[in-house]
């Protein structure tokens, strides 16, 4: 009888790249031996004065998530109202505003960047528009300037969701130092990751100091409370691998361009297939690799996806259904074809495929030639 042929290895979309677990054991013993774990510990200090020296930013706030991290951003910051923002990202964006009893207001995107489009907001702007919420779509910068331009004319804040784009430099340094604040997501999908974790960049003490206390129940002294605050901080062991985690960074995004360079070497010149076009920055994080299946190509977007899953290679439909497809979101009227043609077109045509620093290029070679007999 013939044997069976081993079957490869499932291939994730994400896998977290990690440090050798040796590594990290004295910062775990250091943390049993101190005996603390939370409350502005000293590996959390030390991670937050090495993240922003690394940025090249004046503070960084750091929180247990980025979901939390961008609800008390916009507590911070008194927004009121409306706040314009994108229906291509993941439903957390618009999740934030709700819960801070905000009413999203979505606009369409840029066809090529597929970051909210600064014509539309500048058209949705009304008497109730607090703030612009854009998002930094697989680490591609939005029109900074225009957008800031825009929030400067109106009297709007502007909040940077920049989940993607940690180690994103645009040329004038790092693409988070944009806003009023940006917040960042470290989950293990990301580029960068403290297992979870997240942080909020911002320009002056004042407002940092009005994040720590949001985000430590409002207490501003041993028995003083300043502010209805939450529970979001970061733990010493989040801090104590983000701040290994970062001395491991640029290798790692090294060996994410080079996944990246091979995807688009074999992917190129397929009929029907598109891959996004290479963003005009001075060093991506290649957190991401998305292609766009148009009806040129030999089957449809959702087949590609089932074929790859059949074959052990797991790729993500990353952004659909779009936000406002939700029902929560449904009621708010925004989800028409004519409302948003270029989201709704891309959503229905991404998807985004395994991509992390220690995906073997064989591998990468294996998904293009599925793809391209699919």
């Amino acid at each position: 009888m013939t044997p069976k042929a081993p079957t490869p290895e499932t291939i994730t979309v994400a896998r977290p790249d990690l440090p050798p677990l040796d590594d990290f054991l004295p910062s775990l013993r250091e943390i049993w031996d101190s005996h603390r774990l939370t409350n502005n510990g000293p590996f959390h200090q030390r991670f937050e004065q090495a993240l922003a020296q690394y940025l090249g930013v004046p503070q960084v706030a750091l929180f247990t998530n980025a979901t939390l991290a961008l609800l008390v951003a916009q507590q911070a910051l008194g927004l009121h109202g409306e706040v314009i923002t994108t229906p291509f990202s993941f439903v957390a964006t618009a999740h934030s505003l709700l819960w801070n009893r905000l009413r999203p207001v979505f606009v369409d995107i840029d066809p090529v960047t597929l970051c909210l489009d600064p014509r539309r907001v500048e058209e949705a702007i009304t008497e109730h528009t607090s703030a612009i919420l854009p998002v930094h779509v697989y680490g591609t910068p939005c029109d900074t300037q225009r957008l800031a331009a825009l929030a400067r004319q109106r009297g709007l804040k502007l909040l940077y969701d920049g989940a993607h784009a940690f180690g994103v430099d645009d040329g004038g340094g790092s693409l988070l130092r944009h806003g009023d604040a940006s917040v960042v997501s470290f989950h293990a999908t990301k580029a960068f990751n403290t297992f979870e974790g997240g942080a909020v960049i911002c320009h002056d003490a004042a407002f940092k100091q009005r994040l720590d206390r949001l985000k430590n129940f409002g207490f501003a002294g041993e028995v003083s409370v300043v502010a209805t605050g939450i529970n979001a901080k970061m733990n010493e062991f989040q801090a104590a691998l983000g701040l290994m985690q970062l001395g491991r960074f640029d290798a790692s995004l090294s060996k994410r361009a080079a996944v990246a360079a091979r995807y688009s070497h074999k992917l190129a010149h397929i009929a029907g297939l598109r891959c996004l076009p290479r963003a005009d920055v001075a060093r991506n994080n290649h957190a991401y690799f998305p292609v766009f299946v148009d009806e040129g190509f030999a089957v449809g977007r959702d087949a590609l996806h089932e074929h790859l899953k059949r074959h052990g290679v797991l790729s993500r439909r990353y952004f659909y259904p779009l936000i406002t497809e939700f029902p929560m979101y449904r009621e708010l009227g925004a989800h028409s074809e004519a409302h948003l043609p270029v989201a709704n077109d891309v959503a229905r045509r991404v998807l985004c495929l395994p991509i992390y620093a220690d995906l073997a290029l064989d591998d990468v070679d294996r998904i293009a030639d599925l793809i391209r007999t699919a």
